[in-house]
């Protein structure tokens, strides 16, 4: 028991990471966003200091495996940069309901607002990766990295191309990301198409490149999450300094791709090979 939910390890690291973020770079202005599904012992730890009285508000998705279930958000038009010194103005506890349809907020943003608009997409992608993970993924995480945003200008908008050039830019990638990085074209951000896409995506897929917005991550915790997206965005610098210098001359091949996999125990995503 804490007398604040503050002094809760799972929301220090939920600070933690969403600072590293900030100061990276990644979340400009109220750029980007972030979500935690809770474990039951850590709900059980803060659950005498939340606040059940809110009524229930529509998610704008069904996700029935998540019913009852708690997540730790960011706000909608919060500023990444002032998670640190105001947490709970700027994030929230909510509790999805036992039909899988609605939530409500039982702690934070203290002085108003609202879960993030990425929400449906959030509790989608999480839904998604209960059944693909056997529950083990418990972190969506949604960043502006610069350089993986810039590519999509100037790549084409395929997963397998996009994702066998960031393999080459650095051997950790295919050690990191081994089934690669899925691609959506452009779409309006907040809305279901967008959050639709990215669930189908997400049943295959670790990391996923909105085109000319930014990269949406899902992983087992705060450390693991961030550096996945970490990697992505510094094999994207890289290719975008190799790109500065005349471009590839020479890299690594797929045949040392496979020897990589081998040599690590890892399932490299063939399709994804020339």
């Amino acid at each position: 028991m804490y007398n604040s939910v503050l002094e809760a390890p799972f929301v220090k690291g939920y600070v933690k990471m969403a600072n590293e973020g900030y100061e990276r770079g990644w979340h400009e202005r109220n750029g980007g966003n972030l979500s935690y599904r809770i474990k039951k012992e850590e709900i059980e730890s803060v659950k005498a200091l939340l606040d059940f009285s809110k009524e229930f508000t529509p998610i704008g998705a069904t996700v029935e495996n998540l019913k009852n279930e708690y997540f730790l958000v960011s706000g909608s038009g919060k500023f990444f940069g002032n998670i640190k010194s105001a947490t709970e103005e700027n994030i929230c506890i909510v509790e999805v309901d036992d039909t899988g349809k609605n939530y409500r907020i039982v702690w934070g943003l203290v002085a108003g607002g609202r879960p993030t608009s990425e929400l449906p997409a959030h509790l989608m992608n999480h839904s998604v990766k209960l059944t693909a993970t056997n529950g083990e993924h418990r972190v969506i995480y949604h960043a502006h990295p610069v350089n993986a945003i810039a590519i999509t200008f100037v790549l084409p908008l395929d997963s397998k191309i996009i994702t066998h050039l960031l393999w080459e830019m650095m051997t950790e990638c295919p050690v990191i990301f081994p089934q690669g990085i899925g691609v959506v074209e452009w779409m309006v951000p907040g809305g279901e198409k967008i959050a639709i896409a990215s669930s189908e995506l997400m049943k295959k897929f670790d990391a996923i490149l909105w085109a000319h917005h930014g990269v949406f991550c899902s992983g087992i915790d705060f450390d693991l999450t961030f550096g996945l997206m970490d990697t992505i965005e510094k094999a994207a610098e890289i290719y975008v300094k190799v790109q500065s210098m005349g471009g590839i001359k020479q890299s690594i091949t797929d045949d040392g791709f496979r020897e990589l996999a081998k040599d690590f125990g890892l399932t490299l995503n063939e399709d994804f090979l020339n």
